[in-house]
């Protein structure tokens, strides 16, 4: 039988869930497969792209930046539309190979180093609990949008701080993630939950620079600059405010280079998306995922509530067992192989990390939710050089989230049908409907 990997480049497929058995044939089958890319869904069609599917591959591709550049094509799977539109993506961190893509991290790199993080704990632990009291009330049992009430937030207060962002504006944020990974999926693509009244005068002024959508609803490419104007705006109006009063947070220490490694115009706007967004993205969907793998198997989520000890691992299987951000492309710079199948100099390659984190070879028994699993050396992070530098921010915010939720409930429930993101690249919650009940309060020995 012959296997099809068509449904891996439509979106549409990942509203019922990832196709798990497909990439576990496929992986079984071979550890490389050439995928087409066909016109879909208004997007011309493309050249088609190697899609890597065994972890020890998944992590060769990308610990060679010289042999599979960031840089060359940029790192989402489809090309942009123009060479403009290409050489602006190209001064973002993440799609720029060493040494350049060194001299960017290095200064923000202490911003998201244990230690920072530990300095942030108060506020994210706080932050979390204000959330979980918000979203339950005083009810004693009661149903919530665990996506909407409590993943969504906390991200934007923790990026909030970090990027020295106005609290009142953090669902500016929110939009902006919404319309860069949504772009496949018609309820994001035009997000618009912030409301003017509730930000600041900044916010105000960026909202005037919003793109609207064309006559068939369509908003703009959100990877050119036209497609995020007021997000470009808004940086800019931030940066005025952070050189008349500059913080610890990490635009600061942007503006605050100089001489040969001042930013240019380009590399402070594509600074500034990307925190903004993937900053945001990747752990508010790595949340509601992390709810649904313990509704999914109420053992574990037991066992959690038993023994909190146990987060030291929960936190990073729940995280494999979701794989929040499920690919990612990489260009070859010369003719090569992998795993012993030819690839070709300006071949697409794609690694999937929803197929590497379940890979048999690695993980035993993957499919299987195990919040005592260790070793586990999952890519929810990446590999390499381009490692997520908010790595330990997430873990910090699931497990603040998580540790407030189960101390106040004793039962949590799907109380509906989770709905899912349609887009081939983040594997997105956009409702997560729970039931809960609340822990009674605590009763003084001999009171009864």
């Amino acid at each position: 039988m012959t296997l099809d990997p068509a449904p891996l480049v439509d979106p549409r497929t990942f509203v019922d869930g990832v196709p798990y058995d497909l990439l576990a044939a496929l992986r079984e089958a071979t550890p490389v497969v050439w995928v087409d890319e066909p016109p879909l869904l208004g997007l011309p069609g493309g050249p088609g792209f190697w899609l890597v599917l065994r972890h020890a591959d998944v992590t060769d591709v990308l610990r060679q930046p010289r042999l599979f550049s960031s840089w060359l094509g940029a790192t989402q799977i489809r090309d942009p539309a123009t060479e403009d539109d290409l050489g602006y993506v190209r001064r973002m961190m993440l799609n720029m190979d060493p040494p350049e893509h060194g001299r960017l991290r290095r200064p923000v790199a202490r911003s998201f180093t244990p230690r920072a993080v530990a300095a942030l704990e108060a506020s994210i632990r706080a932050n979390a609990t204000r959330l979980v009291e918000r979203a339950l009330g005083e009810a004693d049992e009661g149903v919530c949008d665990f996506a909407r009430d409590l993943a969504a937030d906390l991200p934007l207060l923790t990026l909030a701080d970090v990027l020295g962002v106005p609290e009142s504006d953090r669902w500016l944020l929110y939009d902006w993630s919404n319309r860069v990974i949504g772009f496949q999926d018609p309820d994001r693509a035009v997000s618009a939950a912030f409301d003017p009244r509730s930000g600041t005068a900044a916010a105000r002024e960026a909202l005037r620079h919003r793109p609207a959508p064309d006559a068939d609803g369509r908003m703009p490419d959100p990877r050119t600059r036209a497609g995020m104007a007021d997000l470009y705006a808004y940086a800019h109006l931030l940066a005025e405010a952070k050189r008349r009063e500059p913080g610890p947070d990490v635009m600061s220490i942007l503006l605050a280079r100089d001489g040969d490694d001042r930013l240019s115009v380009e590399e402070f706007e594509n600074m500034f998306w990307l925190f903004a967004v993937a900053g945001n993205e990747t752990i508010r969907n790595g949340l509601p995922g992390a709810m649904i793998a313990l509704l999914e198997h109420p053992a574990q989520m037991a066992r959690l509530r038993r023994d909190p000890s146990l987060f030291d691992t929960a936190v990073d299987e729940l995280l494999r067992w979701w794989t929040p951000v499920m690919v990612f492309r990489r260009t070859a710079t010369s003719d090569t192989a992998i795993a012993g199948v030819p690839v070709r100099a300006g071949d697409k390659v794609v690694v999937s990390f929803a197929s590497a984190n379940r890979d048999e070879r690695v993980f035993a028994d993957p499919d299987r939710l195990d919040l005592g699993r260790h070793p586990n050396p999952h890519l929810v992070f990446g590999h390499g050089p381009h490692f997520c530098l908010g790595a330990h921010l997430a873990r910090c915010q699931l497990r603040a989230l998580f540790d407030a939720l189960l101390a106040r409930t004793t039962r949590i429930t799907y109380a509906g049908t989770p709905t899912y993101l349609r887009s081939t690249f983040q594997r997105g919650v956009k409702r997560l409907p729970i039931h809960w009940r609340r822990q009674a309060p605590h009763t003084p020995q001999g009171f009864l």
